[in-house]
């Protein structure tokens, strides 16, 4: 760890308010903490860049609905698979990257914001009490709101494991099969999981269009690679067909469900799974005039709320809340947090030195994806275009789902030190 002998100290301390702890979130805080106490920020990987010269004082409140960090890429897997899910959820008290005197958590939600008085109105979940929070810095973090499956819908690491005990029994019980309806990122890497996990299982995956992921910018020969990827795992897929009507019927054996298609097919299974996105931005608390049409923020290359917006300079938005170029990631979410975290520290040394910021600026992002599909992966990237095999899998998602590429990527298992 490198020394702190030598730095500047100023008497000036920041208070910066965090909506969302999730990978943008988390990768804000921890860039900030680095930054502050005169180190590279842990995300840098450019040998050009020399440390701060000023110890920065600050303190950053994170506020999020659930008591932990939860792997949302590992979905998927985490809830059909009670051993992988209890890894996936860590509550914020064990993360020792963030065990630091200046970071503070508040299970709940920010339902306002004052951006000219610069001060949130905070629902604390376990007071069930409003609170108003001054601050100096604010990042909307916050993200998309998403269904059951695309994600657990718990508040609390002992909550989601039932969640995930439940559903677990209620697939490897489902005697009839599982169907799987919506082809898109969830839904493909869901039908393949199970089916990995439960090979005994006919599991059924059925989309309304001629092409998985429809719904994203991506070549249609990289939507025919993923297709046949999950017909090689055994999942039975049918593409092009709505399912038009879902029926509960009950047995000798037990309920199973009774699902048409707009062919007039009738399909029978033990358990149905809508993976259709049904993905909203969680931005009531902003501003009107912050959000685009869809309720995503406009922000600047630097993330900064449009320069119309009173106090624009001290607001910024990451993540997938953020109105920017590419698909939804959680890679360009942490990147996005980085970006915000270094760019604050720059406004605070601009106000403590009277120095000039130099800011870190977002580029156009192009479309991009990977794919975990059982026993391997696919990938696209406008360079290197479409790729697959087991050399993808280990290489994007290891042995978990990226739960370990993401957790060393922040370097979350690394104590705090002063």
């Amino acid at each position: 760890m490198p020394s702190n002998e030598g730095l500047i100290s100023l008497a000036r301390r920041f208070r910066v308010l965090i909506a969302g702890a999730s990978y943008g979130g988390l990768s804000a805080a921890l860039t900030l903490l680095d930054l502050s106490r005169g180190q590279l920020a842990r995300f840098n990987y450019d040998p050009e860049t020399k440390p701060p010269q000023h110890h920065i004082p600050v303190d950053i409140t994170l506020v999020d609905e659930k008591d932990g960090f939860y792997h949302l890429i590992g979905s998927p897997r985490a809830l059909v698979d009670e051993q992988f899910a209890s890894d996936t959820w860590a509550r914020f008290v064990d993360i020792k990257a963030l065990q630091s005197p200046h970071v503070r958590f508040i299970r709940g939600s920010v339902s306002a914001i004052d951006c000219q008085r610069k001060t949130a109105t905070i629902l604390d979940s376990a007071s069930r009490t409003t609170r108003e929070e001054g601050y100096d810095f604010f990042i909307a973090g916050t993200g998309l709101r998403r269904v059951f499956p695309a994600v657990p819908q718990s508040r609390t690491r002992d909550a989601f494991l039932a969640e995930v005990r439940k559903h677990t029994a209620d697939v490897v019980n489902a005697r009839q099969g599982v169907v799987v309806v919506g082809g898109g990122a969830v839904g493909t890497e869901m039908a393949t999981e199970i089916k990995l996990l439960y090979p005994q299982l006919h599991v059924t995956l059925i989309h309304s269009r001629e092409h998985l992921l429809s719904a994203e910018p991506l070549p249609d020969d990289f939507k025919d690679r993923v297709a046949a990827l999950i017909r090689e795992t055994g999942v039975e897929l049918i593409l092009g067909q709505r399912v038009v009507d879902t029926t509960a019927v009950e047995e000798k054996t037990g309920r199973i469900w009774c699902l048409t298609l707009a062919d007039g097919r009738a399909i029978k299974a033990g358990h149905v799974l809508s993976a259709v996105s049904r993905c909203t931005p969680t931005s009531s608390y902003l501003p009107p005039q912050v959000l685009d049409d869809e309720g995503h923020v406009r922000v600047q290359p630097s993330l900064q709320f449009p320069s119309t917006i009173p106090n624009a300079s001290y607001h910024f938005a990451i993540g997938d809340l953020a109105a920017w170029s590419g698909i939804k990631r959680c890679g360009a979410a942490m990147h996005m947090g980085h970006y915000a975290g270094y760019n604050i520290h720059q406004l605070m040394l601009a106000e403590c030195v009277a120095s000039k910021p130099d800011f870190q600026e977002l580029q156009e992002i192009p479309p991009m994806i990977g794919l975990c599909l059982g026993r391997t992966a696919v990938s696209y990237h406008p360079v290197d275009g479409v790729k697959d095999g087991e050399d993808v899998l280990a290489s994007m998602f290891g042995d978990d789902m990226a739960y370990k590429v993401c957790w060393n990527y922040m370097r979350l298992s690394e104590p705090w030190q002063a």
